[in-house]
């Protein structure tokens, strides 16, 4: 009966459970300085956060000759050595519209400027990520461009997926990458109405099903920020970043309506941009009970346990409206 029951221990053992396979904690940052605030440097301290995928640069399109450029290259103000470094190219989709765009030379482009920041910056990564919301249009010119690199890199490669390339996986194809991370935000259309555009239930489950059948392993990315659409005559005319209810309360230009709005009580300058009297702020924001559920109705769904749960993005603005182990409650959904 001892023997028995030793060989039932030790099969548990090397079969193993799901909590002990729980995803490791990751974070996107998204700024184009690195350095980290005390809270932030904290946060990853306490989630024993080992891996931080930083956006090295954008690939948008010059404004008259209309050719691919860089855009803003990140600036490393302190040192990294201890974090395991996965650089994130962003490619603007218009880039990849072009009909007559030379494929081969923007991958040789792209890996040399990453290699270039990681010289600088005594930076060895094993991995790099491309993030780009192709379409049905940009897909031929953005599959080549993922084989292209992936031959000259010889490196990992992942690319980030939104749900509809999941869902119409046959029409949109899958990259011939490593691993995906799946963007599971902005699944809505930024409007005035009162729906929040980052994360909708409801239209999340018209793709969650489709997780299954999705052939590449999936990573998961969850939104930890929010946002303010400014509207001006029921017209939506930007997103203002670094804006959230705590803050507009604080300010007496402002005054809150029927949640999740707030009305410009008098023309004034914030943050660098203009409202006028009348204007109305719609604030979006992702609460914690957000995220969890977030992460049970993944659970329920994906076809395999992520290996890393990454959250977007690594800012102390963001980080200051979550309880301290709000990211462990995440992770241990899965």
């Amino acid at each position: 009966m001892i023997k028995k029951s030793l060989l039932i221990f030790f099969v548990f053992l090397l079969t193993g459970c799901s909590k002990s396979d729980k995803p490791i904690i990751a974070f996107y940052y998204w700024k184009t300085v690195f350095k980290l605030s005390e809270t932030e440097k904290e946060v990853l301290k306490d989630n024993n956060v080992e891996k931080l995928y930083i956006r090295y640069f954008d690939i948008g399109l010059h404004p008259k000759s209309t050719a691919p450029i860089p855009v803003s290259p990140i600036h490393f103000q302190e040192n990294i050595s201890k974090f395991d470094i996965v650089p994130v190219v962003f490619i603007q989709n218009k880039v990849l519209l072009k009909s007559n765009i030379d494929i081969d030379d923007l991958a040789e482009k792209t890996l040399y400027l990453v290699d270039q920041i990681n010289i600088k910056n005594k930076i060895n990564c094993s991995e790099i990520q491309i993030d780009c919301d192709w379409t049905l249009g940009s897909k031929e010119n953005y599959l080549k461009f993922i084989e292209r690199f992936k031959k000259i890199s010889h490196k990992k490669l992942s690319a980030t997926i939104r749900l509809h390339q999941v869902k119409y996986f046959k029409k949109t194809k899958i990259p011939n990458v490593d691993s995906g991370v799946l963007m599971y935000y902005n699944l809505g259309t930024i409007a005035s109405d009162s729906l929040n555009s980052i994360y909708n239930h409801k239209v999340a489950e018209k793709y969650l099903k489709s997780l299954k059948k999705y052939p590449l392993h999936l990573d998961i990315a969850l939104p930890i920020y929010s946002w303010a659409i400014h509207i001006r005559n029921q017209k939506v005319i930007g997103l203002r970043s670094k804006l959230n209810v705590a803050e507009l309360k604080k300010d007496e230009n402002f005054e809150q309506m029927n949640a999740p709005f707030f009305k410009v009580k008098k023309s004034n300058y914030k943050n660098g941009f203009f409202y006028e009297e009348d204007d109305v702020l719609k604030i979006e924001a992702i609460s914690a009970e957000d995220l969890k559920t977030m992460g049970e109705e993944l659970n329920e769904n994906v076809a395999n346990t992520p290996k890393e749960i990454i959250f977007y993005d690594l800012d102390e603005f963001n980080l200051k409206n979550y309880e301290k182990n709000i990211f462990e409650q995440v992770v241990s959904c899965f």
